[in-house]
């Protein structure tokens, strides 16, 4: 950081902006740090911009067009520590799916005049194209996390950032697994901690929002979810959701899809 102020900058590429909001909804601890740092550019809450360099750049949404890709590496250059957050930022998000089929038919389909659409054949992640400090993983991201990460850079010490998965929350919760309970399919087993187990706490199963957790055991997770009644074809499209590209790239490393 420098002397000064620290500056922090929230950008937008193809996205929901369902992560900035999440950032805007953590209004009562943002108070707290209102006066240790500058917000320089954050379009979703203010029209006033001021130039880099910046501190800390927060960085959500996936590259899809050609523009997207020039403006992600000037971000870069005119930011000290650039955080990726959400699974459109981390791993291309939904609109990856696009990744798997022919985007031109795609857009012959929804669009009237799809000549004027200018686009990517792929939706990728933004640490495919430039480097990042860190990655705030979820669909959104986790308020918890946000604020950990900007409390840890304000102070000059490295996030905490887990990268366990899911089972791990639902133990610290003292929830009942709905797979052994109830037979429900879940993704906890090989999905990154950070939501602090949700949709298990509410007795649904986990549907991967978090994208794969460090050390994921695709084969022992395909057998749960055949034992809970999941064909592979169904697997298949569970994992193809949130973060597809990675989940699709390590089960496929592994043989398992």
């Amino acid at each position: 950081m420098t002397n000064s102020m620290p500056t922090l900058a929230v950008w937008k590429f193809a996205s929901c902006d369902g992560c900035q909001l999440s950032l805007l909804d953590c209004e009562d601890e943002l108070l707290a740090v209102a006066g240790r740092v500058r917000v320089a550019h954050f379009l979703e809450a203010s029209r006033a911009v001021a130039d880099g360099p910046y501190d800390v750049s927060l960085v959500e949404g996936s590259i899809t067009t050609a523009h997207d890709l020039e403006r992600i590496r000037r971000i870069r250059e005119v930011s000290r520590t650039l955080v990726t957050i959400g699974a459109c930022a981390t791993a291309g998000g939904i609109q990856a799916l696009r990744n798997y089929a022919d985007v031109t038919e795609f857009a012959s389909v929804v669009y009237a005049r799809p000549e004027y659409i200018d686009t990517l054949a792929t939706s990728t992640p933004i640490a495919a194209h430039v480097e990042v400090d860190y990655e705030l993983h979820g669909c959104p991201v986790d308020r918890r996390q946000l604020l950990e990460v900007l409390g840890a850079l304000l102070v000059g010490r490295k996030p905490n950032i887990p990268a366990h998965s899911v089972c791990f929350e639902c133990k610290q919760r003292h929830n009942v697994c709905v797979v052994v309970a109830h037979g429900t399919p879940c993704l906890g087993p090989v999905t990154r901690a950070g939501c602090g187990a949700l949709c298990p706490s509410v007795s649904r199963g986990c549907y991967g929002c978090f994208g794969p957790s460090e050390s994921p055991n695709f084969a022992a997770e395909a057998a749960l979810l055949r034992t809970a009644g999941m064909s592979e074809d169904d697997a298949r499209r569970a994992y193809r959701t949130f973060n597809s590209t990675v989940f699709v790239e390590l089960t496929r490393r592994e043989g398992t899809s």
